[in-house]
């Protein structure tokens, strides 16, 4: 079972995702002792590939004040990302062929190590933005009247 550490709403919001992949990360000691403690956040980060190897950017690890004195540690530094090379190279090939990106959705717990949730996703449209927000305020608004009228009958 994996526990979730860090999760990127917006990315759902903003993109249709196609596929998701789970990627290991190479972080320092100062990162996993502020991941611990919940300082991570993913909202602005995207995944890119240089070389053949995936790299996270974007993805701020906040410091805990009791970091070691002689660490300098820097909160938007690039993380890279492992997976093996022919799922890399599947990758390449659909971002360079059909215009996909890659977004981090969340980061989580597997094994006791942390790891990145990535999807292959294609930007949404203004309109399908403003139907998803539709959907969400309808679903919203479904649960209140369930709620009222189950509680309204059984009231009276």
């Amino acid at each position: 079972m994996s526990a979730l550490i860090a999760e990127n709403r917006r990315a759902r919001f903003e993109y249709h995702i196609e596929e998701q992949y789970e990627a290991g990360m190479v972080l320092e000691g100062w990162e996993v002792k502020a991941i611990r403690a919940g300082q991570v956040q993913l909202t602005d980060g995207y995944v890119v590939i240089k070389q053949g190897e995936l790299y996270l950017i974007g993805c701020r690890i906040n410091a805990l004040r009791s970091a070691s004195t002689h660490v300098h540690p820097e909160a938007d530094r690039t993380k890279k990302l492992l997976m093996g090379k022919a799922d890399i190279r599947r990758l390449i090939g659909k971002i360079e062929q059909r215009g996909f990106t890659l977004v981090p959705l969340n980061l989580h717990y597997k094994g006791g190590r942390v790891k990145a949730q990535i999807a292959l996703a294609k930007g949404k449209a203004q309109h399908d933005k403003r139907e998803t927000e539709k959907k969400r305020d309808w679903d919203r608004e479904k649960g209140r009247l369930m709620r009222h009228k189950v509680s309204g009958p059984s009231a009276s």
